[in-house]
């Protein structure tokens, strides 16, 4: 659904040393969506440009708070709610 130079763009990220870690974190990123939406199938190439988005919005947060603790406290993104809200599918 994402590939790695979308990644890299995304997070500015302009060396291949972590790869292989943006490639985990992708994988994390679009199932973890995924899971939000309650979608019944796995994500491809064919997810709306907002469900995406809250993909790349999810990895640049990853990349950006790699450590268990950080400085400051983390909050929830209510971009990432407004995009991916229209497509959750709710299970009873």
């Amino acid at each position: 659904m994402l590939t790695l130079p979308e990644v890299k763009l995304h997070c500015r990220i302009d060396h291949a040393e972590e790869d292989s870690l943006l490639a985990a974190m992708i994988d994390a990123a679009v199932a973890s969506v995924g899971d939000y939406i309650n979608a019944p199938e796995p994500l491809d190439a064919t997810a709306p440009a907002p469900v995406k988005a809250a993909c790349l919005l999810l990895v640049g947060d990853l990349y950006s708070n790699r450590e268990a603790l950080v400085e400051r406290p983390l909050s929830k993104n209510p971009t990432f709610e407004r995009l991916l809200n229209p497509y959750r599918v709710q299970v009873l």
